[in-house]
Protein backbone atom coordinates (compact mmCIF):
# COMPACT_ATOMS: atom_id res chain seq x y z
CA UNK A 1 0.00 0.00 0.00
CA UNK A 2 1.03 3.64 0.05
CA UNK A 3 -0.33 5.71 2.91
CA UNK A 4 2.52 8.13 3.57
CA UNK A 5 4.79 10.02 1.17
CA UNK A 6 7.15 12.99 1.11
CA UNK A 7 7.80 15.76 -1.37
CA UNK A 8 10.48 18.41 -0.88
CA UNK A 9 11.19 19.27 -4.54
CA UNK A 10 9.79 22.73 -5.23
CA UNK A 11 7.21 23.68 -7.82
CA UNK A 12 9.78 24.83 -10.40
CA UNK A 13 11.61 21.48 -10.20
CA UNK A 14 8.37 19.59 -10.59
CA UNK A 15 7.29 21.70 -13.56
CA UNK A 16 10.59 21.09 -15.35
CA UNK A 17 10.61 17.37 -14.67
CA UNK A 18 7.04 16.82 -15.83
CA UNK A 19 7.24 19.18 -18.82
CA UNK A 20 4.76 21.72 -17.51
CA UNK A 21 5.15 24.89 -19.62
CA UNK A 22 6.87 27.66 -17.58
CA UNK A 23 4.11 30.13 -18.41
CA UNK A 24 1.37 27.87 -17.10
CA UNK A 25 -0.04 28.74 -13.69
CA UNK A 26 0.84 26.27 -10.96
CA UNK A 27 -0.03 26.07 -7.28
CA UNK A 28 2.41 26.93 -4.55
CA UNK A 29 3.00 24.15 -2.07
CA UNK A 30 5.34 23.77 0.87
CA UNK A 31 7.69 20.83 1.39
CA UNK A 32 5.81 17.99 3.02
CA UNK A 33 7.92 15.40 4.82
CA UNK A 34 4.96 13.35 6.04
CA UNK A 35 2.11 13.58 3.55
CA UNK A 36 -0.99 11.59 4.43
CA UNK A 37 -4.45 10.93 2.99
CA UNK A 38 -6.93 13.84 3.14
CA UNK A 39 -4.10 16.33 2.53
CA UNK A 40 -3.78 18.36 -0.69
CA UNK A 41 -0.86 17.35 -2.91
CA UNK A 42 0.25 18.33 -6.42
CA UNK A 43 -0.95 16.12 -9.27
CA UNK A 44 0.02 16.10 -12.95
CA UNK A 45 -2.74 15.49 -15.51
CA UNK A 46 -3.22 15.97 -19.22
CA UNK A 47 -5.69 18.60 -20.38
CA UNK A 48 -6.93 17.16 -23.67
CA UNK A 49 -8.79 20.34 -24.66
CA UNK A 50 -5.76 22.57 -24.14
CA UNK A 51 -3.36 19.80 -25.23
CA UNK A 52 -0.87 20.30 -22.43
CA UNK A 53 -0.05 18.94 -18.98
CA UNK A 54 -1.19 20.80 -15.91
CA UNK A 55 -0.10 20.78 -12.28
CA UNK A 56 -2.72 21.33 -9.60
CA UNK A 57 -3.50 20.49 -6.00
CA UNK A 58 -5.95 17.70 -5.25
CA UNK A 59 -7.00 15.94 -2.08
CA UNK A 60 -5.49 12.54 -1.42
CA UNK A 61 -8.36 10.04 -1.19
CA UNK A 62 -10.52 9.68 -4.30
CA UNK A 63 -14.19 10.62 -3.98
CA UNK A 64 -16.16 9.16 -6.93
CA UNK A 65 -18.44 11.57 -8.77
CA UNK A 66 -21.47 9.52 -7.70
CA UNK A 67 -20.64 9.48 -3.97
CA UNK A 68 -23.27 10.90 -1.61
CA UNK A 69 -20.65 12.35 0.72
CA UNK A 70 -16.94 13.16 0.64
CA UNK A 71 -15.94 10.89 3.51
CA UNK A 72 -15.77 7.92 1.11
CA UNK A 73 -12.31 9.26 0.21
CA UNK A 74 -10.96 8.03 3.55
CA UNK A 75 -11.07 4.44 2.23
CA UNK A 76 -9.94 5.09 -1.35
CA UNK A 77 -6.48 6.63 -0.98
CA UNK A 78 -5.12 3.55 -2.76
CA UNK A 79 -6.51 1.59 -5.71
CA UNK A 80 -5.37 -1.96 -6.36
CA UNK A 81 -4.15 -2.34 -9.94
CA UNK A 82 -6.00 -5.61 -10.25
CA UNK A 83 -9.39 -3.91 -9.83
CA UNK A 84 -9.08 -0.39 -11.28
CA UNK A 85 -10.88 -1.28 -14.53
CA UNK A 86 -13.88 -2.86 -12.79
CA UNK A 87 -14.34 -1.47 -9.29
CA UNK A 88 -17.11 1.17 -9.34
CA UNK A 89 -15.06 3.69 -7.36
CA UNK A 90 -12.26 3.69 -9.93
CA UNK A 91 -13.40 2.39 -13.33
CA UNK A 92 -14.49 5.73 -14.83
CA UNK A 93 -11.35 7.46 -13.59
CA UNK A 94 -9.24 4.63 -15.03
CA UNK A 95 -10.91 5.14 -18.41
CA UNK A 96 -10.78 8.94 -18.53
CA UNK A 97 -8.90 10.55 -15.63
CA UNK A 98 -5.46 9.13 -15.06
CA UNK A 99 -2.69 11.22 -13.50
CA UNK A 100 0.83 11.22 -12.12
CA UNK A 101 1.52 11.90 -8.45
CA UNK A 102 4.98 13.46 -7.98
CA UNK A 103 6.87 12.65 -4.80
CA UNK A 104 10.46 12.33 -3.67
CA UNK A 105 9.61 9.08 -1.95
CA UNK A 106 7.26 7.28 0.39
CA UNK A 107 7.27 5.37 3.66
CA UNK A 108 6.43 1.80 4.49
CA UNK A 109 6.41 -0.17 7.75
CA UNK A 110 7.87 -3.60 8.44
CA UNK A 111 5.99 -5.63 11.02
CA UNK A 112 7.91 -7.79 13.48
CA UNK A 113 5.49 -9.28 15.98
CA UNK A 114 3.75 -6.32 17.60
CA UNK A 115 6.47 -3.91 16.50
CA UNK A 116 6.49 -1.83 13.33
CA UNK A 117 9.66 -0.27 11.94
CA UNK A 118 9.22 2.51 9.34
CA UNK A 119 11.41 2.75 6.25
CA UNK A 120 11.83 5.57 3.77
CA UNK A 121 11.91 4.60 0.09
CA UNK A 122 13.36 6.75 -2.70
CA UNK A 123 14.70 6.38 -6.21
CA UNK A 124 18.33 5.31 -6.18
CA UNK A 125 19.23 8.25 -8.43
CA UNK A 126 17.44 10.65 -6.04
CA UNK A 127 15.16 12.10 -8.73
CA UNK A 128 11.46 12.54 -7.89
CA UNK A 129 9.13 9.64 -8.54
CA UNK A 130 6.01 9.61 -10.69
CA UNK A 131 3.37 7.41 -9.08
CA UNK A 132 0.42 6.19 -11.13
CA UNK A 133 -2.76 7.87 -9.97
CA UNK A 134 -6.42 8.40 -10.82
CA UNK A 135 -8.33 11.61 -10.23
CA UNK A 136 -11.95 12.61 -9.96
CA UNK A 137 -14.24 15.63 -9.46
CA UNK A 138 -17.03 15.38 -6.90
CA UNK A 139 -19.73 18.00 -6.37
CA UNK A 140 -21.19 18.55 -2.93
CA UNK A 141 -24.94 19.13 -2.43
CA UNK A 142 -24.03 22.81 -2.13
CA UNK A 143 -22.42 22.73 -5.58
CA UNK A 144 -18.80 22.93 -4.42
CA UNK A 145 -16.31 20.99 -6.55
CA UNK A 146 -13.73 18.73 -4.89
CA UNK A 147 -10.86 17.31 -6.94
CA UNK A 148 -9.30 14.22 -5.39
CA UNK A 149 -6.94 11.41 -6.35
CA UNK A 150 -5.83 7.93 -5.45
CA UNK A 151 -2.47 6.15 -5.86
CA UNK A 152 -2.49 2.84 -7.74
CA UNK A 153 -0.72 -0.05 -6.03
CA UNK A 154 0.62 -3.37 -7.27
CA UNK A 155 2.47 -6.37 -5.87
CA UNK A 156 5.72 -5.45 -4.12
CA UNK A 157 9.04 -6.02 -5.86
CA UNK A 158 11.86 -8.03 -4.26
CA UNK A 159 13.27 -5.00 -2.41
CA UNK A 160 10.00 -3.98 -0.77
CA UNK A 161 8.45 -7.43 -0.25
CA UNK A 162 10.10 -7.89 3.19
CA UNK A 163 8.25 -4.72 4.30
CA UNK A 164 4.81 -5.11 2.72
CA UNK A 165 3.10 -7.17 0.03
CA UNK A 166 2.00 -4.05 -1.90
CA UNK A 167 3.77 -0.99 -3.31
CA UNK A 168 2.76 2.03 -5.40
CA UNK A 169 3.16 1.82 -9.17
CA UNK A 170 6.26 3.84 -10.11
CA UNK A 171 6.10 4.92 -13.76
CA UNK A 172 9.15 5.74 -15.87
CA UNK A 173 9.18 8.82 -18.12
CA UNK A 174 8.65 6.78 -21.29
CA UNK A 175 5.32 5.55 -19.90
CA UNK A 176 3.94 8.95 -18.85
CA UNK A 177 2.29 9.89 -22.20
CA UNK A 178 0.42 6.59 -22.38
CA UNK A 179 -0.78 6.74 -18.78
CA UNK A 180 -1.81 10.40 -19.01
CA UNK A 181 -3.83 9.80 -22.17
CA UNK A 182 -1.64 11.82 -24.51
CA UNK A 183 -1.38 8.67 -26.62
CA UNK A 184 -4.50 6.55 -27.27
CA UNK A 185 -4.29 3.20 -25.50
CA UNK A 186 -6.41 0.12 -25.00
CA UNK A 187 -7.16 -0.95 -21.41
CA UNK A 188 -4.80 -3.90 -21.78
CA UNK A 189 -1.88 -1.59 -22.58
CA UNK A 190 -2.68 0.58 -19.57
CA UNK A 191 -2.95 -2.41 -17.27
CA UNK A 192 0.45 -3.61 -18.50
CA UNK A 193 2.00 -0.46 -16.99
CA UNK A 194 0.70 -1.36 -13.53
CA UNK A 195 3.53 -3.64 -12.56
CA UNK A 196 6.23 -3.57 -9.86
CA UNK A 197 9.19 -1.41 -10.85
CA UNK A 198 12.64 -3.03 -10.93
CA UNK A 199 14.17 -3.26 -7.46
CA UNK A 200 17.42 -1.65 -8.59
CA UNK A 201 15.82 1.74 -9.27
CA UNK A 202 14.87 2.10 -5.60
CA UNK A 203 16.68 2.31 -2.28
CA UNK A 204 15.40 2.20 1.28
CA UNK A 205 16.58 2.83 4.84
CA UNK A 206 15.11 2.65 8.37
CA UNK A 207 13.88 5.90 9.89
CA UNK A 208 12.51 7.12 13.21
CA UNK A 209 9.09 5.97 14.45
CA UNK A 210 8.27 9.69 14.63
CA UNK A 211 6.98 9.38 11.08
CA UNK A 212 4.03 7.43 12.48
CA UNK A 213 2.55 10.67 13.81
CA UNK A 214 1.42 12.87 10.91
CA UNK A 215 1.91 15.95 13.09
CA UNK A 216 5.66 15.36 12.82
CA UNK A 217 6.69 17.02 9.58
CA UNK A 218 10.36 17.96 9.23
CA UNK A 219 13.47 16.88 7.26
CA UNK A 220 14.79 14.88 10.23
CA UNK A 221 12.17 12.21 9.49
CA UNK A 222 14.40 11.03 6.63
CA UNK A 223 17.52 10.65 8.76
CA UNK A 224 18.74 7.01 8.64
CA UNK A 225 18.25 5.16 11.90
CA UNK A 226 21.54 3.63 13.00
CA UNK A 227 19.96 0.86 15.08
CA UNK A 228 16.44 0.11 13.86
CA UNK A 229 15.98 -2.79 16.27
CA UNK A 230 16.22 -0.33 19.16
CA UNK A 231 13.18 1.46 17.76
CA UNK A 232 11.09 -1.66 17.46
CA UNK A 233 12.07 -3.27 14.15
CA UNK A 234 14.72 -5.02 12.15
CA UNK A 235 16.72 -3.69 9.23
CA UNK A 236 16.19 -4.96 5.73
CA UNK A 237 17.19 -3.94 2.25
CA UNK A 238 19.92 -1.51 1.31
CA UNK A 239 20.70 1.34 3.68
CA UNK A 240 21.11 4.79 2.33
CA UNK A 241 22.45 8.17 3.27
CA UNK A 242 19.93 10.96 3.85
CA UNK A 243 18.42 12.69 0.85
CA UNK A 244 19.95 16.08 0.28
CA UNK A 245 17.60 18.97 0.95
Amino acid sequence: MCGRAYLFSDVDQIKRLFDIAPQQPAPNFAANWNAAPTQDLPVVRYDAAARHRSLELMRWGLVPFWAKEAKLGYSTFNAKAEGVADRPAFREAFRRRRCLVPCDGFYEWKKSGTRRQPYAIARADRTPMALAGLWEVWHSPQGEALKSFTIVTTAANALLAPLHERMPVVLERADWPLWLGEIPAEPAALKALLRPCPSEILTLWPVSPRVGNVRNNDPALLAPLAHPSAAGGNGCGRRSSPIAT
